[in-house]
Parts: C-alpha cells; structure tokens; sequence
C-alpha cells in the first residue's frame, strides 16, 4: 500500500521543530542526519554543519514525518504557506489533544467542530509557520 511522508523544510530550526512534534506526537526518530554527514559539505562552516540534513519521526503506525534545515543557498525557504498536512486521527478526544498540542504557540485557523460532510475538522498553523487539517470522520464510510 502507498504511503505518505510528508517533508517539511525549515531555515535552521528542523531540530526545534521536530522535537516539538515528537513532544505532540510521541514515537521516535527513525534517522537523524547533519549536513556533517554528507562529505559533500567538508567545506561549510560549523554552524551549517550542525543543521540537520535528514530527519524522520515515526508517528504512529507506519507513516512517517521527514524535514530537514535548507541552506539558504538552495533558495528561500516560506515556511507553511504552500501545504497543509492532513491527519485522520483515531478518535475525537484525540483530535482535540492534537489540535491543542500543535496549536501551542501557535494559531488556530477553524477550531474543532462538527462538519458537513460528516466530520470532526479543525485547522491551524503551528508556531512554525506549519499548517495542519485534522480530519475525524464522525460518521462510517458509505
């Protein structure tokens, strides 16, 4: 079956962020690299050298977080304004814990709430510029 894994980019704080969704999330990192790593970057100063290159954070069963810090000569980097993450979570109690753990910090866009496709639905950019949609389906699949 595909899978998603979504990888996200940040400009020098992967490692806050993904210790922060680790926090909301639980699970472990499934790798963790620094650009130190990549032999192709001997040459960069110490301080680009620590950013990380790669990193995965299991949550939950058989998906996959990634994200990396992108040096700023790959390009700009506009945090959170060209993707949502979805997440189906497997109750409401844990939608709103999910809702509230992300939106610390942060800003919700549409609180949790009932929709008219027949879910629980919220949405929100998380102090990182991150936006998330989180989706309960309230009612069984037809």
């Amino acid at each position: 079956m595909t899978q998603l894994a979504p990888s996200l980019n940040f400009d020098g704080n992967a490692e806050e962020a993904f210790n922060f969704y680790r926090a909301v999330f639980g699970g472990d990192f499934k790798a963790l690299m620094r650009w130190r790593d990549n032999p192709q970057c001997s040459d960069w100063n110490e301080s680009a050298k620590n950013l990380i290159m790669h990193v995965s954070l299991e949550v939950g069963e058989g998906h996959v977080l990634m994200g990396s810090d992108t040096p700023s000569s790959f390009g700009q980097i506009t945090n959170g304004n060209n993707f949502a993450i979805g997440i189906t979570p497997d109750s409401r109690e844990d939608a709103d814990r999910l809702f509230q753990g992300l939106s610390d910090g942060g800003h919700g866009e549409m609180p949790m709430q009932d929709m008219f496709w027949g879910a629980y639905f919220g949405a929100l950019q998380d102090k990182f510029g991150v936006r998330w949609m989180i989706n309960f389906p309230s009612q069984p699949a037809s």
